[in-house]
């Protein structure tokens, strides 16, 4: 850079997302930026977007407008999937802004650098790269994002994410692992192993998920990892070996393994590549070797041709398996997708469906939390609450835990009881 160039950036979306953005603003710290975080004092604003679902597009479309209305004089970079996935509607939103696709994530300064010279450029090569081992400015001290890879292995007839991230590509197992032994030295306590789908890494470099757990789980330190979103069909293909990669301490006892329907109809349709019974047969089969694991899943509602039969076998699916938390979604066609072109529910019926199933999943939420009443847990910490003198960590299982001290506890692993349990998290005291 000719002069110190001031940079305001925002991110939505995925783990993925948010350690793209923690390289961006690192290149652009070593390239002498200054960061800031008030977008009136930037010379230049990067929104790193996301378009998993069509709420999260409105909101991106609705964001962008409002940030060019602010400040109309300023440039501006558009960053993320969006640019890749929704080329046409960003570009007729937003005809003046320079685009940088997820893939072309490490050419950020030279795109500022073009931006300011009032180039617009779009770097929407759509080519897989690393940033492993790239430099970052971490949200959280703490806690390091290592991608492992892009793209996945599905054909969901409902996705838009694999217009802009493509086909699987995984990274090797001695890239990621440097990656986290940079992290572990300058601090990290808590790493998470995310991709889009965790459950096929390697299967195109001739490795696998537990390969790569193994090797993590063997590097020295005093850490703890989270394996991110893996779906059903990779994870049932490795489940006893998975299992026993769990059981090491510096694993969190903690599966994100989406089902989206109970229903083998609305699976097929969503071209899922699994069934219910293989979702129940995880999840038993976690639980009975380790019964207070974390099981979050993820749940779709009024997905085109879902009938009322369907809804209720999604219901006795959460019944049956109880998961820790469920992220529901209420279906919205996206374009470019096999079910933009299906019959829609109507959207009435989508809003009851999703009520019904949020508070059945908010009592089953509570109902796991109450488990740990009473117990004594190691609580590792890297956040501080939001009221004075309040933290909050991750016991082994990964649920949250507030905690109220006056004692620095930022970092450390500490000894707590469980006093008090929500349907969002745990509420623990020290014990001395």
């Amino acid at each position: 850079m000719t002069h110190k160039v001031s940079v305001y950036m925002e991110t939505y979306g995925c783990s993925a997302n948010q350690s793209h953005s923690e390289v961006m603003l690192g290149l652009l710290r070593d390239a002498d930026c200054h960061i800031v975080e008030n977008p009136e004092k930037a010379d230049i604003l990067v929104i790193n977007t996301c378009i998993v679902k069509e709420p999260t597009e409105k909101k991106m479309i609705y964001r962008i407008k409002k940030i060019r209305d602010d400040f109309p004089y300023k440039k501006l970079i558009i960053a993320g999937c969006m640019p890749l996935a929704e080329y046409k509607l960003l570009r007729s939103t937003e005809p003046d802004a320079s685009f940088l696709g997820p893939h072309d994530t490490l050419k950020i300064v030279k795109c500022i650098e073009n931006t300011l010279k009032d180039i617009k450029v779009e770097y929407l090569e759509g080519k897989t790269e690393s940033k492993l081992c790239s430099p970052k400015c971490r949200l959280n001290p703490y806690v390091n994002i290592t991608e492992i890879s892009q793209g996945c292995l599905g054909n969901c007839s409902y996705c838009i994410v694999k217009i802009a991230k493509s086909k699987l590509k995984s990274y090797p197992l001695g890239d990621i692992t440097r990656d986290i032994e940079m992290s572990l030295k300058s601090g990290c306590r808590e790493i998470w192993l995310t991709s889009q789908d965790c459950g096929c890494y390697g299967l195109d470099i001739d490795s696998s998920l537990t390969k790569l757990l193994k090797k993590v789980t063997e590097m020295k330190g005093d850490f703890r990892t989270r394996l991110g979103m893996s779906n059903p069909n990779h994870i049932k293909r490795v489940l006893s070996d998975l299992i026993s990669a769990y059981r090491d301490k510096k694993l969190y006892k903690f599966l994100h393994i989406p089902v989206q329907s109970g229903s083998d109809k609305v699976l097929r349709d969503m071209k899922r590549q699994y069934v219910t019974k293989d979702f129940r047969e995880i999840v038993t089969e976690f639980r009975r070797e380790m019964p207070n694991v974390t099981i979050w899943t993820d749940v779709i509602v009024g997905f085109p041709g879902e009938t009322d039969k369907d809804f209720k076998e999604t219901i006795k699916l959460m019944k049956e398996t109880k998961p820790d938390f469920v992220n529901v979604s209420k279906f919205g066609k996206r374009p470019f997708t096999e079910a933009e072109k299906m019959e829609q529910v109507p959207t009435v019926t989508i809003k009851e469906r999703s009520r019904q199933i949020s508070d059945l999943v908010d009592r089953l939420s509570l109902e796991r939390n109450r488990i740990w009443l009473g117990k004594l847990c190691q609580v590792l910490v890297t956040e501080k609450g939001r009221e004075k003198g309040q933290y909050k960590g991750r016991n082994m299982a990964y649920k949250p835990v507030l905690i109220e001290t006056n004692k620095d506890l930022m970092g450390k692993l500490v000894t707590v009881r469980i006093k008090d349990a929500r349907k969002t998290h745990l509420i623990g005291s020290i014990e001395e």
